[in-house]
């Protein structure tokens, strides 16, 4: 695929990107193109929802070009499009991005929860010779993941534990009767298959989406999602069994002190996966 992304460039060195999404990851991008710390990696474009979002402002800080319709992005010419935004973001914009021969990016993989769409993004993808890319985000051991199911994965199972705060303003809480400001103790949220939580958690659990799509899928991925005060960090643990062995992993990644929804792990996932896209060289799957 490295191969094809690039024999579509049009010459230039410099790796062309679009932003949909003006929030903490965006600004990182942005902050590290600055710096030049992402080489050969241009930003061409910001993409918001309309002209009252803060995508605008942030675009104008850094002299990026900012649009609300996906064909002025695509005036521009980019090579890949990394969607920062949200689920709707993904269901709107990546199958006419794809279409266009343009690779994707997806953040927000809980969108890819929805078969069709999963199917159908699949589909344009292959057709046009345009990368779907789903990077780990604030999880990692993909790759090691990727191995087990090769060789028969049996059990898939992720804890999602954060503070209190980060599962504020969540419509499945509220309905819960749960009222966060006052827990002493941690209290399960959700507990139950990736394919029925991960569409709660919109904005809190696209890890374990990406662990469903690289592992043995959302109906077989066991989700457990706990609001804990004791917490610092964003906590998750994960635990996969197979005819390889059992693996245990435990992250403890520091929020983003944009949003406590986002972990930073998850924003720096994002400049990995840029610089693997600009780079012919991979090292590890």
């Amino acid at each position: 695929w490295q191969n094809s992304l690039r024999e579509t460039a049009r010459g230039e060195t410099d790796l062309r990107i679009g932003i949909i999404g003006g929030g903490a990851i965006a600004r990182l991008i942005l902050d590290e193109v600055r710096r030049g710390s992402l080489r050969d990696i241009e930003v061409i474009g910001l993409l918001g929802r309309n002209s009252a979002s803060r995508g605008k402002s942030l675009a104008a800080e850094f002299g990026v070009p900012f649009a609300i319709r996906l064909a002025d992005l695509l005036d521009e010419n980019p090579e890949v499009v990394v969607e920062a935004a949200s689920h709707d973001a993904v269901r709107e914009h990546a199958a006419p991005l794809l279409a266009a021969g343009v690779s994707v990016v997806v953040l927000s993989g809980g969108a890819l929860v929805d078969d069709a769409l999963r199917d159908r993004l699949e589909r344009i993808a292959a057709e046009h010779r345009a990368l779907l890319y789903v990077p780990s985000g604030g999880i990692g051991g993909l790759d090691a993941l990727k191995a087990v199911c090769t060789a028969g994965a049996e059990e898939v199972e992720i804890a999602v534990t954060k503070p209190p705060a980060a599962w504020q303003g969540i419509p499945y809480v509220e309905r819960s009767g749960i009222v966060l400001d006052h827990l002493t103790e941690s209290v399960t949220l959700f507990d139950g298959t990736a394919r029925e939580g991960v569409p709660h958690f919109p904005a809190n659990v696209n890890i374990a989406a990406v662990l469903a799509l690289a592992g043995i899928g959302f109906d077989r991925t066991r989700l457990k999602v706990v609001a804990d005060p004791a917490l610092r960090f964003n906590t998750h643990y994960i635990n996969i069994r197979g005819r390889t062995g059992a693996i245990s992993i435990k992250f403890e990644s520091v929020p983003s002190v944009e949003n406590p929804k986002t972990a930073m792990l998850a924003c720096y996932s994002a400049l990995a996966a840029l610089k693997a896209l600009a780079s012919p060289v991979r090292y590890g799957t």
